[in-house]
């Protein structure tokens, strides 16, 4: 059965994927899920921030201090940073894996894509609890 089970798998792949002996890395579909969560979470965080930048217009530097101080506003903004940064990190990976070549380079600006977006999102992170905080 192991045998009929091998030929069944090297069937169903590529001619250049057998001589290759390369298949599915199945990363795929959790990247693809993922960008749809992340879509979904920002739906209701992005309508929030912005009828709140709406409720803070005009408002002073101390008042939208406070306001970003809330539990309640910190943990939202914490959530929005999280999703926006892992939402554009994927986004942009897949265009750099559709349009650029050679590999090396797709991988390097593929890495290069994933380091900024966490270094801008922790940096994002860092400034809201040092605000919420009161550090």
């Amino acid at each position: 059965m192991a045998a009929k089970d091998s030929v069944t798998q090297t069937a169903l792949r590529s001619p250049l994927g057998r001589v290759r002996g390369l298949g599915s890395a199945r990363g795929g579909t959790h990247h693809w899920w993922m960008q749809r969560v992340t879509s979904l979470a920002l739906l209701p965080l992005t309508v929030w921030f912005v009828l709140a930048m709406i409720g803070l217009a005009g408002k002073d530097h101390a008042e939208t201090v406070a306001w970003i101080g809330r539990p309640w506003n910190a943990v939202l903004l914490l959530a929005l940073i999280a999703a926006v940064f892992h939402h554009m990190a994927a986004g942009l990976q897949v265009v750099v894996e559709d349009y650029v070549r050679p590999e090396l380079r797709r991988k390097g600006l593929i890495l290069l894509i994933q380091a900024g977006c966490v270094l801008l999102a922790l940096a994002s992170a860092l400034a809201v609890l040092r605000i919420a905080l009161g550090s």
